[in-house]
């Protein structure tokens, strides 16, 4: 049996300011735009890895969620407690410089971890923290 991850989701707030992070400054490529019941999933991916995707949806996707629910959830995603993720680079330096140049909010510098990496992380736009590692020595 096989099993390989497909799929991750990342809630965010404002699609377009995630387009604007995830395309633009990580350059992933959008591979999906969909909208439905006044709600929107758009799916990204590195063109390194055809089979694995990031869906950037909203904080709940659930259409009968009640306000009291959804405004707990906006509130854990403004403070960044809800998913992040982990992107493996083969230069966390040069990767740190260009998404700070683009003026991503910091949350770490590259440093060596003791677990054996080297490695930074950022917020995106809507509050997910996104680390990015290399293997040390690499």
């Amino acid at each position: 049996m096989e099993i390989k991850l497909s799929q991750t989701f990342i809630a965010v707030d404002d699609h377009d300011k995630a387009l604007g992070f995830y395309r633009d400054v990580l350059g992933l490529e959008v591979r999906n735009d969909v909208a439905y019941e006044g709600m929107r999933w758009v799916t990204v991916g590195s063109p390194s890895q055809p089979d694995v995707a990031i869906v950037l949806e909203p904080p709940i996707a659930d259409p009968n969620v009640s306000d009291a629910d959804r405004q707990a959830a906006a509130e854990l995603l403004a403070k960044g407690l809800l998913r992040g993720v982990n992107f493996a680079v083969d230069d966390v330096d040069a990767t740190f410089e260009r998404i700070q140049a683009a003026g991503a909010d910091v949350l770490q510098e590259p440093m060596d971890q003791f677990y054996g990496v080297r490695d930074c992380a950022f917020r995106d736009p809507a509050g997910n923290e996104l680390r990015f590692a290399q293997p040390k020595g690499a």
